[in-house]
């Protein structure tokens, strides 16, 4: 199956596709249009629809699922989209979301497992059962298995959240050996819960967006929210001495607070230093594969947002 990043300049494209932005402009000749960003699980790409009445500009949403008949163009260096058809996909249709949106490579049942064996390691029996709460919990469980990690950053796909926990996991359990004084049952408990305020933080896995609460209060905040009200619910005291741990490293994962990064407080425990690093590693490098694999072959240079500089392929 060809998708959208495969088409090349000239090509006709005939494809389904997600709608993941819309804005509309008035031409020179003040006929109406829209810029769209449309993509599936390939990546997106910038595309021009000409000409738009009233009626198309009500049916034609982000977060719709559309059939284009397009051509794909040059413009300032990158691919471009000119559609000339399009219209909103039909049940009779059957396309598959999976087919829609960028997805993790690694099957979500296999990374849900690597988790909940994680969660049993755990000797800490207050730190396990706030964890085995919140995933008993339908919806967050749902969200978990589904939600991207961000919108841009980094792991910003389907369920590119759990992968991301998954991987910190890893690496944690690699590293934790050489480092005897940090709280290993804090640490991988912050592994699976850092993020946990993301579930809330973002609108929805397929199209996300910042939710109010998200933009008000953001996902560090939240997160310490749930873990509080987890532990109510289980008369678990907030000033036992684990839950302070985890609140302090979830609180303080972006760093020092001086970086200006989200962090509420800077990190005040080997634990919580470590973590940060784990979770710079983890974001950024992902982030820059997925950089270097949007490249061209002839490219040997690229702009990487998450650096903001340029990164070299020239090895």
């Amino acid at each position: 199956m060809k998708y959208l990043l495969d088409y090349q300049e000239g090509e006709r494209v005939v494809a389904f596709c997600l709608i993941k932005n819309k804005e509309a402009g008035v031409a020179s000749n003040q006929s109406e249009y829209l810029n769209l960003e449309l993509g599936d699980r390939s990546g997106t790409l910038m595309a021009k629809l000409w000409d738009v009445n009233a009626e198309m500009k009500e049916w034609i949403n982000v977060k719709s699922v559309v059939k284009i008949d397009a051509a794909v163009q040059m413009y300032r260096g990158k691919k471009q989209l000119v559609i000339q058809r399009i219209r909103l996909a039909a049940a009779s249709d059957e396309v598959q979301m999976e087919s829609l949106i960028p997805i993790s490579p690694f099957p979500v049942d296999e990374l849900w497992t690597k988790l909940t064996h994680a969660v049993d390691s755990l000797q800490s029996a207050t730190l396990k059962a706030i964890i085995q709460e919140a995933l008993a919990t339908e919806e967050i469980q749902d969200r978990l298995r589904h939600y991207p990690a961000g919108v841009r950053m980094h792991h910003n796909y389907y369920h590119g959240l759990l992968e991301h926990i998954v991987s910190l996991l890893t690496a944690a359990q690699s590293l934790l050996p050489l480092y005897p004084q940090v709280d290993r049952d804090v640490l991988i408990a912050t592994c699976i819960l850092h993020d946990i305020g993301k579930l809330y933080e973002l609108s929805d896995p397929i199209a996300p967006d910042y939710t109010t609460p998200g933009q008000l209060i953001g996902h560090l905040v939240m997160g310490v929210e749930m873990v509080s009200g987890i532990c109510r619910k289980l008369d678990i005291s907030l000033g036992d001495a684990e839950v302070l741990h985890l609140k302090h490293c979830i609180l303080s994962h972006h760093g020092e607070v001086e970086n200006g990064w989200g962090s509420a407080v800077s990190g005040k425990t080997p634990t919580a230093v470590m973590f940060h690093y784990l979770d710079q590693i983890d974001s950024k490098m992902n982030a820059l594969s997925q950089t270097l694999a949007d490249m061209t072959e002839e490219e040997e240079w690229a702009y990487a947002g998450v650096l903001r500089r340029k990164v070299w392929r020239g090895y």
